[in-house]
């Protein structure tokens, strides 16, 4: 049978052992080993599932994943996120839809200590959530600030998905957290301006909080310290070269878990839910990670991407247009799909593209985490939306996704800049 046959085939195989409810990484693995033993032999094929076995968990990059989780889930533990939420608040409280500016605001100092997008909308769907509706906001306004401003968690670095796009690139992890960060500005000035026009339109969406003196800001910082003191160490440490990516994590770890022991707040309940719940996480990226690899090896022996590159190559189409057609793929993965699942099933057969049409790794890195994450609010399906309605059950669907137009729009007009700006991107990275 002709190899391209075979590598459609294998990729139809795996979409339906996903839709029969088997892990991702797992439809993955078992799709590749299967093709791959029909191409190259079935000998090969089970020495491919040590070799990749070995190879992903003996990589000292990815130790940082289950130390970045852990490190979220004792900062939740600790009440970290409501420190953040209030330090937000006390400087843009006063300013019509405050709580809305403080949630993103929030959102995207909390993405920078978990560095997950669903786990950020979680934790503010609690946190923030309740002091919205309680202070009269609209309940479609602040549904959807929460959910969109979750999108953060995956972009603002340091970022679990930026990481695991590092080590299957074979790029510097420092250097895709420096191109994230002024993306990660624009997107939430981007989403401010939203907001800020929404409720010019609407004003009684979102009404404006008292003015807190700066006597009360200083008091309110000094009570946030902890929350101050572990980004400057994780950040500052990582870009001021003081310790690598992976001691961050370690550090930082060891900062929240004494945050969380110090307040009281870590019972052995919530220990052990912190200890089962970042295993869980990182067993299952693993796993991902690991069926990714071995189905790159089966679409390598099979020509595909060389294929597709020639197809399209002869279609004569220009670049930006094939970048456009990813881009709307893109966006129906991630309604779909994990953040993590979206890219790694696609990266096979998308980098060698991109390579080909001279765009950078690094760029299109980042407009990979943008685009999935906007898939992520985006109907039918967008994730986050459902982890929010999971949080707050008694607020219908369609209402969280109407309150998410403004900051779809917002996206949809940010990833428009990145793909036509790419120096907006690449210029940090190259300052390095």
């Amino acid at each position: 049978m002709d190899p391209i046959t075979i590598a459609l085939i294998g990729i139809l195989f795996m979409f339906v052992l996903i839709l029969l409810q088997v892990p991702i990484g797992a439809a993955m693995a078992v799709s590749g080993i299967l093709g791959y033993g029909l191409l190259s032999g079935f000998g090969p094929a089970f020495t491919i599932i040590a070799t990749e076995t070995s190879t992903v968990i003996s990589n000292t990059d990815l130790a940082v994943i289950p130390l970045f989780l852990l490190m979220g889930n004792f900062a939740t533990s600790a009440g970290l996120s409501g420190d953040i939420y209030n330090l937000a608040y006390a400087f843009l409280g006063h300013r019509r839809g405050g709580l809305a500016l403080s949630t993103i605001a929030g959102c995207g100092f909390f993405g920078a200590v978990c560095g997950s997008s669903t786990a950020t909308a979680a934790t503010f769907g609690r946190v923030a959530l309740p002091e919205m509706r309680s202070r009269n906001y609209a309940t479609h306004f602040a549904a959807g600030c929460i959910a969109a401003g979750g999108t953060l968690g995956s972009l603002v670095p340091p970022s679990v998905i930026l990481i695991i796009y590092a080590v299957m690139t074979e790029e510097f992890i420092i250097t895709l957290f420096i191109a994230a960060i002024i993306p990660s500005i624009l997107s939430i000035a981007s989403y401010f301006v939203a907001i800020s026009i929404y409720l010019r339109i609407y004003p009684e969406a979102g009404p404006s909080g008292p003015r807190m003196i700066w006597a009360e800001r200083l008091k309110t910082t000094i009570r946030c310290w902890g929350v101050i003191l572990i980004l400057l160490v994780v950040v500052g440490g990582i870009y001021g070269g003081i310790f690598t990516v992976t001691e961050a994590a370690a550090f930082g770890t060891v900062l929240c878990f004494i945050f969380a022991l110090s307040r009281g707040k870590l019972t052995k309940k919530n220990f052990w839910e912190a200890l089962t719940g970042t295993a869980l996480s990182s067993a299952m990226i693993y796993l991902v990670i690991i069926g990714a690899s071995i189905m790159t090896y089966f679409i390598t022996v099979s020509h595909m991407p060389d294929t597709v590159i020639s197809f399209l190559a002869g279609l004569q189409l220009p670049a930006f247009v094939i970048i456009a057609l990813l881009l709307v793929v893109y966006l129906m993965l991630g309604s779909i799909f994990d953040t993590v699942a979206a890219m790694v099933i696609t990266l096979p057969f998308v980098l060698p593209l991109i390579t080909d049409l001279g765009y950078s790794v690094i760029w299109w890195g980042i407009i990979n985490v943008v685009v999935i994450e906007i898939g992520m609010i985006t109907p039918p399906i967008g994730l986050n939306v459902f982890i929010l309605h999971g949080v707050a059950p008694e607020i219908p669907l369609s209402t969280i996704f109407k309150g998410i137009i403004p900051f779809l729009l917002a996206d949809i007009a940010r990833l428009i800049i990145l793909v036509l700006f790419p120096s907006l991107i690449l210029w940090l990275p190259s300052l390095f």
